[in-house]
């Protein structure tokens, strides 16, 4: 089969378009011919810096695709199935090896393209607001890069369970596209300072939560936009920037710091989790939330795809085809 694979890490341009061997189905997995593949920022990050599994090396965590064959010990999948997988690594190939435990099964009305772009960016999403954050009804939360994939999914789902949503983008014009999903007031990072909005918007108060995928400055500044027990959920480290929070800036308001990393949520409280993505998957295929995919490439542009995430220029998913 074809895949993008690397030898070393660094940036989009190690990536190289070759012929490696099928994927080796265990008892456990099933394997998937790939239709879609999810660019999500994990990959970006595993690029760059993580080890490699094997050399050459094929990276990616979350895909779709029909299932071509089954492992001897599972029985809720079957050839022919539509599904979407989470992977350790994987999914820049034509084939994959998934464990059938967390694949999920793509209802007939959902576009498997929309639906490789669900469980980790609308699973994350889920468990930073409501199952960390103890979001409810009536309260208020900043979700910061509002124009992302995971953004896109916290003000929907923030907007739906009835809170009041804010959004920091780059531009007007991005923020500008955020309102028909639930935004109540966008504030563009570029050319205004997020805390003093936010303590605009709020009458001095804060927000309950915020979402921040960005860390360094970011994160230690959004301290000051909190309310009174004030949460902040860190999922990201997209702004490369190693600024430190102090744990003391905490203490005057009583509020607190909580990091969520999707892959060992679902190692960790599998049921659970795999629960909520399903929910989540229903929910899109019945037009109640809507996945933004911004642009496809070819998997052989592998290098321009992962180009195009690091320039943030995207609004919502960006999406690779074998």
């Amino acid at each position: 089969m074809k895949a993008a694979v690397y030898y070393v890490n660094g940036g989009p341009e190690v990536f190289r378009f070759e012929s490696v061997d099928d994927p080796v189905c265990g008892p456990d997995d099933v394997v998937i011919d790939i239709q879609a593949i999810s660019l999500e920022g994990g990959d970006l990050i595993n690029r760059e810096i993580r080890p490699l599994a094997r050399v050459p090396h094929i990276v990616g965590y979350q895909c779709a695709g029909v299932v071509s064959e089954v492992g001897a010990h599972v029985r809720n999948r079957q050839v022919g199935q539509r599904v979407v997988a989470v992977l350790a690594w994987g999914s820049h190939a034509e084939r994959v090896a998934a464990p059938a435990a967390d694949t999920w099964v793509v209802p007939d009305a959902l576009d498997l393209m929309a639906a490789a772009a669900i469980p980790v960016a609308w699973g994350t999403a889920h468990e930073c607001l409501f199952h960390t954050g103890g979001l409810q009804a009536g309260q208020t939360v900043l979700v910061h890069a509002g124009a992302g994939a995971l953004g896109l999914a916290a003000i929907q789902l923030a907007s739906a369970a009835g809170a009041t949503v804010y959004a920091t983008a780059s531009s007007d014009e991005r923020l500008s596209r955020l309102t028909p999903f639930g935004m109540s007031a966008g504030i563009n990072y570029a050319a205004d300072d997020f805390v003093a909005r936010v303590k605009t918007l709020t009458g001095g108060r804060g927000v309950d939560l915020i979402v921040d995928s960005i860390a360094g400055t970011t994160l230690v500044r959004g301290v000051e936009a909190l309310a009174y027990g004030g949460r902040i959920v860190t999922v990201g480290v997209s702004g490369r920037d190693t600024t430190r929070l102090d744990p003391v800036s905490l203490w005057r308001g009583n509020q607190s710091v909580h990091g969520v990393y999707f892959p060992t949520r679902l190692d960790h409280e599998h049921d659970r989790v795999h629960a909520v993505v399903d929910a989540l998957i229903r929910r899109v295929a019945d037009g109640e939330l809507k996945v933004v995919i911004d642009q496809t490439f070819p998997l052989d542009q592998a290098q321009i795809a992962h180009a195009y995430v690091q320039s943030r220029k995207a609004f919502g998913r960006v999406m690779m085809t074998p």
